[in-house]
């Protein structure tokens, strides 16, 4: 299908309802019934100016979950195009790259069909639609000139951030310290916090890492050798993305100039921003011309990863007049009863935009809230439960035990294989943190960046004699011919190399010729690292599997920059994530954290350890606005399910090693988010009755204890 260009979106947009002599008007972006009328006035929010142009003012939209939030703002990208607004002066900024892609396809859907009922064919390209960092990076490449940068600079996944950490860690003589200094990923998690939230080293410290707070001039220093590091080998990390964009657009001529390549600027899911994000943004648009931003404050649970809640709650009065807020609450997802649930919960919250979700699919079951005995009760009467579900019907694949931390599910893990079971759990390592998949990729990124020292310090030493001090020798021999990897050649490498010298070299020359095209070189390096591979692992076969998935998606991508990028700011959870949905059996259970079921939903959901210490958290119990991310967590768990809701409450849980518990249990306190109007939103089910006491009889008092200890007062 060819791609229509502005002129033919501004005619099919102009001529709708237009007869012959008339003014020309806009077309909807949709049929009427497509959207609720809160949906319809967030998307067509703005008007024409006297010159005719389509200009709108700052929009929150407040979706609360299961609004259809993705459809609203798809809308929204719609109806810009097809008011004459240019697809590429539209900034669609989300969270993930599959977020990305879906917002755009649907909002080429909806321009085409309105083409279509023109008679018309055609799709508009978006072209700046992408996360925040991965758009961080294709601005600061085209403007790398005017921030000191090199523009084929390399980026640093998490993991080789990390380890760059650890070796400066031991070359500052930090990891030979009589106390305990933190280890890479504290420090690397440090540097994060204090980066993307904009405090002070010290107030990160005492807020988050207080068992670090002693080694703060040792982590300055440690953090001023990391950033100097990355300079000199030419890389960024993930958080740099953010920092460098936001100290570029701190100019506010080159602010302007960015921001003037844009006519709109459209945020998912904005109570995810931290501090950097959210000054970006005003300072592309410090008027708020243009400026939509989509967003629940009720799921804002990211606060360890320095987003600030602060931004939605405070984002109307950031602009003089204050942005229009559009609250949508008409919800398409869950039953009624699983929504008053909700709804009671969030009415607890001192800070919110007030909503009250109603249900478009009616009413339905009550939620339960299931009291057992402990947590080997729990596994047993969860496994139970998803079984009789799925004789009703109900696939294994469309109910999912939920829970706070990963380890609570241990003991169901357990029960699930007993009964045979199958299940996937969501979280655990990821997939470029693999070794062999971060073998491959160090072979790209030293040959797309001679001067990236971290990925030349690993492929160096893929070959057998290499060890540090010989990596380091070829290091330096590269940047000593000015970082031209043809040096090589003239390298003395160790004799236990022996043939697999030359042939590396051979590889990594032709990697990093820009005459060399981009389809072909995942294959060459993947053909060159397979005795690598059996050399190094017993599973290799089944780490080649991963390796041929990473072949087979690369043409997807236009160049070597772009598959890098991509795959570093947004990568695969594993590798299934890039074949589809693996084949585990017929079907199977899912298992996830809280965090990372968002945005999910499924018709069963089961939601453990429902008590004080794991919902709130507690670790957060000392902190009031910790506890209230516990309790928006809460509201995301309870949000997840269609129809079935259970929320399973052990009396007891079991400690071992601490002899001060004696018979080894301790008793489970009720979550303080169970008050009493929370309650009345369940039906409740406890424990099986005691035996030998009849079920009628079961915790009816025999004695009434309760009167007689008044009576001693």
């Amino acid at each position: 299908m060819p791609t229509a260009t502005l002129p033919d979106l501004q005619e099919a947009a102009a001529t709708a309802a237009a007869g012959p002599g008339a003014t020309p008007a806009p077309v909807a972006p949709a049929p009427p019934d497509a959207l609720n009328p809160e949906q319809r006035a967030a998307a067509s929010h703005g008007a024409r100016d006297a010159q005719g142009r389509f200009s709108a003012g700052p929009l929150l939209v407040i979706a609360g979950a299961g609004t259809g939030k993705t459809a609203t703002l798809a809308h929204r990208v719609a109806h810009l195009v097809l008011e004459g607004v240019d697809p590429e002066r539209i900034l669609l900024l989300t969270f993930s790259r599959r977020a990305a892609q879906e917002m755009v396809r649907r909002a080429e859907s909806i321009v085409g069909a309105q083409l279509a009922a023109q008679g018309r064919r055609g799709t508009p390209r978006l072209p700046w639609a992408g996360t925040f960092h991965a758009i961080g990076a294709r601005l600061l490449r085209q403007h790398a000139a005017q921030v000191g940068l090199d523009p084929g600079f390399g980026i640093l996944d998490r993991g080789d951030a990390a380890d760059l950490i650890d070796l400066l860690r031991h070359e500052l003589d930090l990891s030979s310290r009589p106390q305990r200094f933190p280890r890479k990923d504290t420090c690397l998690a440090i540097y994060s916090h204090r980066v993307n939230t904009g405090w002070p080293l010290e107030r990160v410290l005492e807020k988050t890492f207080p068992w670090c707070a002693q080694w703060a001039d040792e982590l300055k220093g440690l953090f001023r050798a990391y950033v100097e590091r990355k300079q000199a080998n030419g890389v960024l990390d993930y958080d740099d993305l953010l920092l460098w964009w936001h100290a570029a657009v701190a100019d506010p001529a080159l602010a302007a100039e960015i921001g003037a390549r844009f006519d709109h600027v459209l945020v998912d899911e904005y109570q995810d921003t931290n501090a950097l994000q959210s000054e970006i943004l005003l300072a592309l648009k410090p008027a708020g011309d243009g400026l939509t931003v989509v967003g629940d404050d009720a799921q804002s649970i990211y606060a360890f990863r320095a987003a600030d809640i602060g931004n939605i709650l405070g984002f109307p009065e950031r602009f003089d007049p204050p942005a229009r807020r559009i609250t949508l609450e008409l919800n398409y997802r869950s039953v009624q009863p699983v929504l008053d649930a909700a709804n009671t919960l969030l009415a607890g919250a001192p800070r919110q935009y007030p909503k009250t979700l109603r249900a478009a699919r009616g009413a339905g079951a009550k939620p339960r809230l299931v009291s057992v005995l402990d947590e080997r009760s729990q596994a047993d009467h969860v496994a139970g439960e998803v079984l009789r579900l799925r004789e009703t019907g109900v696939a294994l694949r469309r109910q999912a035990v939920l829970f706070r931390s990963s380890h609570h599910s241990d003991l169901l893990e357990l029960e699930l294989t007993r009964r045979n079971i199958p299940y996937v759990k969501h979280g655990g390592l990821r997939f470029l943190e693999a070794a062999h998949v971060k073998d491959l990729l160090a072979l790209l990124r030293w040959a797309d960046n001679p001067r990236n020292g971290i990925a030349a310090f690993r492929a160096l030493q893929l070959m057998s004699g290499f060890g540090p001090a010989n990596a380091r020798r070829g290091i330096d021999c590269v940047a000593a011919a000015g970082n031209q990897l043809a040096a090589l050649r003239g390298f003395a490498a160790p004799s236990a190399a022996g043939d697999s010298w030359p042939a590396f070299v051979d590889l990594m020359v032709r990697l990093a010729d820009p005459a060399t095209p981009w389809p072909g070189q995942v294959d060459a390096a993947r053909r060159w690292y397979q005795p690598v591979l059996e050399r190094r692992h017993d599973d290799a076969a089944v780490r080649a599997a991963d390796l041929d998935m990473i072949a087979a998606v690369a043409p997807q991508f236009g160049s070597r920059e772009r598959f890098l990028t991509e795959l570093t700011l947004d990568p695969p959870q594993a590798s299934g994530d890039l074949a589809g949905t693996p084949l585990l059996d017929e079907d199977y259970l899912v298992l996830s954290t809280v965090h990372s079921a968002k945005g999910q939903e499924w018709d069963a959901v089961y939601l453990l350890n429902v008590a004080d210490g794991n919902f709130p958290n507690e670790y957060s119990t000392g902190d009031a606005d910790a506890i209230e991310e516990e309790r928006r967590l809460l509201y995301v768990a309870l949000t997840r399910a269609r129809d079935t809701l259970q929320l399973i409450e052990p009396q007891r849980y079991y400690v071992t090693g601490q002899a001060r518990f004696g018979d080894g249990y301790v008793h489970g306190a009720r979550s303080r988010f169970l008050d009493a109007a929370m309650l009345a939103q369940f039906e409740r089910a406890g424990p099986p009755a005691t035996p030998g006491v009849p079920a009628a009889t079961a915790g009816r008092a025999r004695v009434d204890v309760a009167s007689k200890l008044r009576g001693m007062w």
